[in-house]
């Protein structure tokens, strides 16, 4: 097994150094980069404005050249001189041919040096470690939450299927499938906090303004009532559809061959369940969790985030791509498929647990 874990570590570094690179050679190709930003801001807001305030201004989108005769093929920089132009691309490093800058690229990631931010000026990696418990506070708690309800739910339904209870339950699991988290987000937020009815949660944040004033207690306490209905919205849709997945999932073994002459043996149906089916049925359950992981780590929070105003690292990746921030985007997406790929690997070590005929090292 340690043979195995060591080669699927190996196997991250060029899984890393593919995805890198294909994003890195798309973007370059996309229109409307930093500098176009910058020359924009500069034609629409004053054409006489100085050099300096355009080196603090945010940009957005791809890159372009300078031809060789002065003439840029930039949007809107017609008109412009040269010389401006080259140094608003030295400002955002575009002075450099693009296989510099992509060996450049690589060379800061191996070290984790993300660079700074484009368009906040700040580093790339405090921006990520700022609103990473965010994330980790979303993500944790309601993959935790919707692991620990739906798969206890939907073995019973498995058991119970065709009784009154599979029935009613079913009809909740097709709603909260239906319902989509955003939606059921506003309708949190209109209900219980200061909408039209009711003012019991808060809105915004982790803790309240004066959190630094509790005791330690209390600012857990304060943690979990603010997270109440951020985790409550993103755990709806995936409660469901792990529920209906780990019921059919059993039905599927339940009606097998060996679980028949099991019975036939006199075991009963409790053992039956643990023994024999759990640890088949589960496989396939554990084979969703990396996916239902970093979908509710990172995907499924940017509209929970935005609503209940967290600011987390789904919200920072939207907003880097909406602005082209090309160091945030790339630091974001590294570090989302690194933690991807590692959950992979913890997917596949909590097969042999639970199931321990599985032998990956003998493959």
């Amino acid at each position: 097994m340690i043979a195995y874990i060591a080669r699927r570590l190996l196997l991250i570094i060029p899984t890393l150094w593919a995805i890198i690179t294909i994003n890195f050679f798309i973007i370059q190709i996309a229109p409307g980069g930093p500098v176009d930003q910058a020359i924009a801001n500069m034609q629409g807001l004053d054409g006489n404005m100085s050099l300096e305030r355009i080196a603090g201004t945010g940009g957005e989108g791809g890159a372009g050249e300078v031809g060789a005769k002065g003439a840029s093929t930039y949007r809107g920089a017609r008109g412009l001189d040269p010389e401006v132009v080259a140094e608003i691309e030295k400002r955002y490093g575009f002075d450099k041919p693009v296989w510099e800058r992509y060996l450049l690229l690589l060379k800061n990631y191996i070290a984790f040096n993300f660079g700074d931010s484009l368009f906040r000026g700040r580093s790339v990696l405090k921006l990520i470690t700022e609103r990473l418990p965010v994330s980790i506070s979303l993500g944790l708690w309601s993959t935790l939450i919707v692991y620990l309800t739906s798969i206890p739910l939907g073995i019973r339904k498995a058991v119970k299927n065709g009784t009154r209870f599979d029935t009613w339950t079913s009809m909740v699991v097709v709603v909260g499938n239906a319902v989509p988290s955003f939606l059921f987000a506003v309708l949190l937020v209109v209900l219980f906090s200061g909408g039209s009815f009711l003012k019991i949660f808060p809105l915004r944040g982790l803790f309240s303004a004066d959190a630094a004033t509790f005791s330690l207690g209390r600012k857990v306490l304060d943690y979990f009532w603010h997270l109440v209905l951020p985790i409550a919205s993103m755990v709806v849709g995936g409660f469901a559809s792990l529920t209906m997945l780990t019921k059919n999932s059993f039905l599927d073994e339940i009606s097998k061959q060996y679980v028949l002459t099991a019975r036939a043996k006199g075991l009963s149906e409790k053992k039956i369940l643990l023994h024999h089916v759990f640890r088949n049925a589960m496989l396939i359950v554990i084979a969703g969790f990396p996916s239902a992981f970093i979908s509710m780590f990172f995907t499924g929070s940017v509209l929970i985030e935005v609503i209940f105003s967290l600011d987390g690292l789904g919200l920072l990746g939207f907003e880097s791509t909406m602005n082209r921030d090309y160091p945030v985007i790339f630091a974001t997406l590294y570090i989302f498929t690194l933690i991807g790929l590692l959950l992979s690997l913890l997917s596949d070590l909590m097969y042999t647990i639970i199931d321990p005929r599985i032998d990956f090292e003998s493959r």
